[in-house]
């Protein structure tokens, strides 16, 4: 008989779903965040809108959805009033709020929430501090790997144009059978090394087309020398700046960089609301220096500009860390907390919306969507670039100005070498 009657009932609640669901389009409400919900066109996209559409394809309702107004998640104001998408289903202006929405015991009295299709926890990034390991080679740091290897090629390429331009030049031979040349390969090292002491070794060239090239040098190596120690000591200042914080009582504990979360969200709220003294301290401490963010832009920029810590669940940080290289995140993971679809009190669609966010977990497509929209683009990327090391293609006009003068220094010494020999022959048939 009781087996009769649920039969029944589950019946009645199905066709009363397919009915409400017939009966209109559901009008669901989100936010725009990366990577959940952004603007593409004069539509959107985004894992949200990806799980929407999953959703409806298993129970077939049409669907409408809108940014929600006031660009919050949903709090209560002092007068007893929710903001925010759970404003919105409290007042019954949406039928479902779609977005990475916390469940929270204060939303869960006044809305209906489905089954999580997100698990996460808090934790915080900062700027990348650089690496301990890199302290050993400081006086490299100014200068990425490539940047280094090419100036070894400069250096080789110039040492072979001085040689070179030594040889063909008949200035440099004033008794071709009596004198040796000077520069040699081993002193066209040596002088072009001298060059970069700012002192020079003698002797210098003599011909204009070696005296073209050592003053090419020379301005190089000066530029170069300007841009080596203004990135050093920028790569210094910025070291001793950089604190490793990997918790947050170590985070509380500091005063060199500041900390904020995003106002009056649910991450906000555990931090007021926490009994635990770390905690607490922390929103203390937010709260006399205003620094809280409007949205996770906000904090993510600020994170990148250096001396801030942004607070937030996990789950966007991580996306934050793969898009944005020069971030990291903390290791510590706290108050443990799901993302869920919410809808008003009484919703006959949340028992079916349980359902089906199970069944995409179980069958493997709510991986899927994260993959897809947590991609890593920080694949492949220069370590030292992140770190603010000069890379080649900074310095990519100092380069071409090297090599513009070492080949207006060949092209110089083969034209003494064509005057010459044209005068010599002159002279030899003015004395036939």
């Amino acid at each position: 008989m009781k087996t009769s009657l649920a039969l029944v009932f589950w019946t009645a609640s199905l066709t009363a779903w397919v009915a409400t669901a017939d009966a209109k389009e559901l009008s669901i409400t989100t936010i725009k965040e990366e990577p959940y919900t952004m603007t593409k066109g004069s539509g959107l996209e985004g894992y949200c809108i990806d799980l929407i559409s999953e959703l409806s394809k298993k129970l077939g309702f049409m669907y409408k959805v809108h940014i929600v107004k006031d660009n919050r998640y949903g709090a209560m104001d002092a007068s007893g009033n929710w903001n925010g998408m759970i404003g919105e289903l409290v007042r019954k202006e949406a039928d479902l709020a779609v977005a990475p929405l916390t469940v929270t015991a204060a939303r869960e009295r006044h809305v209906d929430m489905a089954a999580p299709f997100i698990h996460t926890g808090l934790s915080f990034i900062t700027h990348k501090a650089g690496d301990a390991e890199e302290s050993s080679f400081s006086l490299l740091a100014p200068f990425s790997t490539d940047m280094w290897a090419g100036l070894l090629v400069s250096f080789l390429l110039t040492a072979l144009c001085i040689f070179l331009v030594g040889r063909i030049s008949p200035s440099e031979w004033a008794e071709p059978r009596t004198d040796e040349n000077s520069f040699t390969m081993l002193h066209s090292f040596w002088y072009i090394m001298g060059s970069l002491t700012l002192q020079g070794a003698g002797p210098h060239p003599k011909a204009p087309s070696g005296r073209v090239v050592s003053a090419i040098w020379w301005i190089f190596c000066v530029l170069l020398l300007a841009c080596y120690f203004a990135n050093f000591s920028s790569v210094m200042q910025s070291k001793s700046r950089q604190v490793s914080i990997n918790s947050f009582e170590e985070l509380a504990n500091q005063d060199v960089i500041d900390y904020g979360t995003l106002e009056f969200g649910s991450t906000m709220l555990f931090f007021k609301n926490s009994n635990n003294p770390v905690y607490r301290r922390l929103y203390q401490q937010m709260e006399r220096k205003k620094s809280f963010v409007s949205n996770m832009e906000e904090g993510i920029r600020r994170t990148q500009e250096g001396n801030f810590a942004f607070i937030g669940e996990a789950v966007s940080l991580d996306l934050a860390v793969a898009r944005y290289c020069k971030l990291s995140r903390a290791q510590e993971v706290i108050s443990m907390r799901a993302y869920s679809i919410a809808a008003p009190l009484g919703s006959p669609l949340m028992k079916n919306l349980s359902i089906a966010i199970l069944e995409l977990s179980e069958s493997g497509e709510l991986t899927h969507l994260r993959e897809k929209w947590w991609a890593s683009k920080c694949l492949g990327e220069d370590e030292a670039h992140a770190s603010g090391a000069l890379q080649a293609h900074d310095l990519r006009g100092l380069f071409i100005l090297l090599g513009l003068g070492l080949g207006a220094g060949l092209l110089l010494a083969l034209l003494e070498l064509f005057s010459k020999a044209h005068s010599r022959a002159k002279d030899g048939k003015v004395r036939v």
